[in-house]
């Protein structure tokens, strides 16, 4: 599995200059052949929009009978000795849960992964952005053990006992794939629109099926809380989500493919980030300064903005 691991990583190839954003997509073990099927297109599906997406992306998938801990053990250790501090990082669990009333577990085949060893592989990643997006069942429990300042992790259920197999994979998938979920309409998709688009789809296909809800997402980004259904980056949670990129779109996509205007790009986003959280601010400073502050990020996105449209 160590070979698999290593063959994984040589299709990212080397890679210089502006930061990257790595993408490990798992697909745990189905059980029976309905499940086996449906995680591994799932598993498909991300891959191949995360592959398709502009700038520099790095995307390794392993599922089914490639999925097992010690391959993704030998993958986490290559990885912790390419991925920068600078660059974001990704981890998609696809498949399902379970929890004994005191550890999550990731099932896959042969030993499962706990939350604790999710934590422990992540830990020598030394990306200084990072995103858990756990979708399996009783994904709530593992929040606690993956929470930590700079992650943000996002599950399919509001704790361990919403055992039942989740639909909220497919909604994320989706989000990612579908133009409306940039809700904002700036041509980058963030965690936060992802999360807020595959709640809502979830909530709407109990409602249309009249059956019970049995997966409450949860996002939890503070790095101390338990999760929330829905993050205000106003009072603090889903702040972090919210400026955490997982996709470009549009025009902003063909920027990202070229590389002289990768860099804008990036100015541009990073000027985006700070007005809205000059915007969460403004109810604690003074009017004028806000006013100031304001104006000058302003015309600076305009400058970036003109720059990009030439």
């Amino acid at each position: 599995m160590r070979g698999l691991a290593l063959a994984s990583l040589a299709l990212l190839g080397g890679r210089i200059g502006l930061a990257a954003t790595y993408w490990v997509i798992l697909g745990g073990l189905g059980g029976d052949a309905d499940y086996e099927q449906r995680f591994a297109a799932w598993v498909r599906e991300a891959e191949k929009i995360c592959r398709g997406s502009a700038g520099d992306v790095q995307v390794v998938a392993l599922s089914g009978g490639r999925a097992t801990a010690t391959g993704i053990r030998a993958l986490f250790g290559e990885l912790s000795r390419r991925v920068r501090p600078e660059d974001a990082f990704v981890l998609l669990l696809i498949g399902h849960g379970s929890f004994d009333g005191y550890q999550y577990k990731f099932n896959l085949p042969g030993p499962d992964l706990t939350a604790e060893d999710l934590a422990a592989l992540l830990s020598p990643i030394t990306a200084e952005r990072q995103l858990v997006v756990n979708t399996t069942s009783a994904s709530g429990a593992s929040i606690e053990p993956l929470r930590k300042p700079g992650r943000i992790v996002i599950t399919a259920t509001k704790s361990g006992l919403e055992k039942n197999a989740t639909v909220f994979a497919r909604y994320f998938i989706e989000a990612l794939r579908d133009p409306a979920a940039d809700a904002d309409k700036n041509e980058t998709l963030t965690a936060l629109e992802a999360f807020r688009y595959a709640g809502q789809k979830t909530a709407r296909f109990y409602e249309s099926q009249r059956r019970l809800a049995t997966e409450h997402p949860l996002l939890e980004d503070t790095g101390r809380g338990q999760g929330v259904r829905l993050p205000d980056p106003a009072g603090g949670s889903g702040r972090l989500a919210a400026s955490f990129a997982l996709l470009r779109l549009g025009q902003a996509q063909e920027a990202a493919r070229d590389p002289a205007r990768r860099a804008l790009l990036a100015r541009k986003e990073r000027l985006e980030q700070e007005i809205d959280l000059l915007k969460y601010r403004k109810a604690a400073m003074d009017a004028a300064e806000y006013r100031k502050q304001l104006t000058a990020l302003l015309i600076e996105l305009a400058r970036v903005n003109e720059e990009l449209e030439k």
